[in-house]
């Protein structure tokens, strides 16, 4: 019989997992490897400010449904006609951070992103969403020309000292890797395209920023699974990582197999 977890449950295994009091956390998730929760993603977030003592904590909530320029774009529109393809491209919405859901992002970043009091960055394809006293602080700011580096919220993540929170999920879905790309000499740029709002009105958006990659995640994660900053356990039935995120960028912008990918991808 599959076990039903609760409140306590969870908390127990973020206090064993070593998630601190009044640390910030930036949580990747999966509730389906979480498992059956009783107040589901409620519960969690509930857990993880009672493990972290009111600390903040920040989710990822990317949309890839406005863009033109995304994997999901490209798998979506492959093998349309012309015709088909115009038609799905009218039919895109525009990004709004009041209104957008998330995607692909899980039940928990959703819940994060809709609750009474949580803040979102506004970046078209690349947000976050935070709830705590320093939600404001991480989400401000957040440059269109900056997916995912300085000027993003990881970057004021690295500046406090914050924690990742890996739940249920793999270094695959680890965005704080792609901060160390920003830190790579001769960091590569390509082009964006994606869609916005304003005034209620749908409007193009461009701008160039880092080519974003992520294939090669899980073999850093082999990497820094060797370290002894990266603590590993189960909350509820999720097998999960906590890392500092100023240890895991900076052993990864050093790490020479990271580079020799980027400079050959």
């Amino acid at each position: 019989m599959t076990k039903t977890y609760d409140l306590r449950d969870l908390v127990t295994g973020l206090r064993a997992l070593g998630v601190q009091p009044g640390q910030d956390l930036l949580v990747h998730s999966s509730m389906r490897r979480v498992g059956p929760v009783r107040g589901g993603a409620a519960d969690v977030l509930d857990a993880l400010r009672i493990a972290t003592a009111g600390a903040t904590i920040v989710v990822p909530t990317h949309t890839a449904s406005n863009s033109l320029s995304s994997r999901a774009f490209l798998a979506a529109t492959a093998g349309m006609s012309t015709a088909q393809r115009g038609r799905h491209v009218a039919a895109m919405p525009g990004f709004d951070p009041e209104k957008t859901p998330s995607h692909g992002m899980g039940a928990l970043a959703e819940h994060v992103r809709t609750i009474v009091g949580a803040q979102r960055s506004s970046h078209p394809q690349t947000s976050f969403a935070a709830f705590g006293p320093r939600a404001e602080r991480y989400t401000a700011g957040h440059e269109l020309t900056c997916h995912l580096g300085e000027s993003s919220p990881l970057g004021g993540l690295y500046q406090a000292g914050s924690a990742v929170l890996l739940l249920g999920v793999g270094y695959a879905a680890c965005t704080a890797l792609h901060l160390a790309e920003y830190r790579l000499p001769g960091c590569r740029r390509r082009r964006y395209q994606c869609f916005t709002v304003s005034e209620g009105v749908r409007r193009d958006c461009e701008f160039i920023d880092a080519d974003l990659i992520d294939s090669d995640f899980e073999a850093v994660g082999g990497l820094l699974d060797r370290e002894s900053f990266v603590r590993r356990g189960q909350v509820a039935a999720a097998d999960c990582r906590l890392l500092p995120i100023r240890a895991i960028v900076d052993f990864t912008a050093g790490c020479q197999s990271f580079r020799r990918y980027r400079a050959t991808a």
